[in-house]
């Protein structure tokens, strides 16, 4: 059986969600069958198959009609400005992919349940914590997810990247604060030449041309996945004139007395752990672009790791902050499904027992 998916919101993540899902080992069990997108679809027919940070589509676009055809396989695309303007009873959806950003406290997602979507994962961490069910990190605590839940989010792919690292530093040495930093990659609300558009005046600057600070909600984001380390993180960002790659430089204070050598060998066994999915650990020497379409949370720079005495410790952590989340959604979207109730009580996906 295979679950059919909606996209809703067809920008970078959205389109990088498809792409992740192709290019998975999860791309027969899961079919995106409709995209929502106020864009015309010969542009988003374009955009599909060129790519000017991932590449060519590894498969065959062609648009016929209403519907974009992706490797022979039909996706209705509309145009829609509203949830409630969709049919997706209709199209059978069994969950929709919420990248459009504009919906993020419970009543504006419950309109996406009230117009026939049965669940909805979200590419963003929603207004608050009680506005989903779950705010999932994979790896940190996907396997609480039991089914029930009808809204959940997949956070930021910032709290993808620095959680996993955290979790590691305060179950190893007890972190008494942190100080994060990311450095990112421009994004879209961002002009290329100075504009009027934004009340973040900062953003009204030109993204190609400075190297801009902006809010970021980072330190809530860690501490809705990681409560026992709230009041004990602050976050700043700082946007920077390249389109993809992005980094964290990670200052943090700990209990127990440490040294870089031991740090490095806690990450790199970590990591050789989890290396299919959220850690990587490298010593090479690289600059940001040798990241570009990775597609783990973080991979953390053995290099750059520095200790100042015994407890003020330094490290950076890259990150693709496009290819890297979209690589978690699909993972997340995995694992919930696994987890969904069915009238049998197998799960759709799970071979049934001899």
């Amino acid at each position: 059986m295979t679950l059919r998916l909606a996209i809703n919101g067809y920008g970078r993540i959205g389109r990088c969600f498809l792409r992740a899902l192709q290019e998975s080992p999860f791309r027969e069990r899961y079919r995106v069958v409709a995209i929502n997108e106020p864009a015309d679809l010969a542009s988003i027919e374009y955009l599909t198959r060129f790519d000017s940070t991932h590449g060519r589509f590894p498969g065959v676009v062609e648009t016929d009609g209403d519907a974009l055809i992706i490797d022979g396989q039909r996706i209705l695309v509309s145009h829609a400005d509203t949830p409630e303007a969709v049919d997706w009873a209709a199209q059978g959806i069994d969950l929709v992919v919420e990248c459009s950003g504009r919906y993020g406290t419970r009543e504006e997602l419950q309109r996406f349940l009230d117009a026939g979507c049965p669940r909805v994962l979200l590419s963003h961490p929603g207004t608050s914590a009680e506005d989903v069910d779950a705010t999932v990190v994979y790896g940190i605590n996907h396997e609480a997810l039991t089914g029930a839940e009808r809204i959940i989010s997949n956070a930021s792919c910032t709290t993808n990247a620095v959680v996993p690292v955290l979790d590691l530093l305060d179950r190893a040495y007890g972190v008494d604060q942190a100080m994060l930093t990311t450095i990112h990659s421009v994004m879209n609300d961002q002009p290329l030449i100075d504009g009027y558009h934004h009340t973040d005046l900062r953003r009204t600057r030109s993204a190609m041309q400075s190297i801009i600070p902006v809010a970021t909600g980072l330190a809530r984001g860690v501490e809705r996945l990681l409560p026992r380390l709230t009041g004990r993180v602050q976050a700043k960002a700082i946007r920077v004139p390249t389109l993809n790659v992005s980094a964290i430089e990670l200052a943090v204070t700990v209990h127990q007395p440490v040294s870089a050598d031991a740090v490095n060998q806690l990450l790199a066994d970590a990591a050789h752990r989890h290396h299919q999915s959220r850690l990587a650990y490298t010593e090479q020497v690289h600059a940001s672009i040798d990241f570009n379409h990775d597609p783990h949370s973080a991979v953390i720079d053995g290099g750059q790791t520095r200790v100042c005495g015994a407890h003020l410790l330094s490290l950076l952590v890259w990150f693709d902050n496009e290819w890297g989340f979209a690589s978690r959604m699909v993972d997340v979207l995995h694992h919930w499904h696994q987890c969904w109730p069915t009238a049998n009580g197998l799960n759709s996906l799970q071979e049934t027992p001899q």
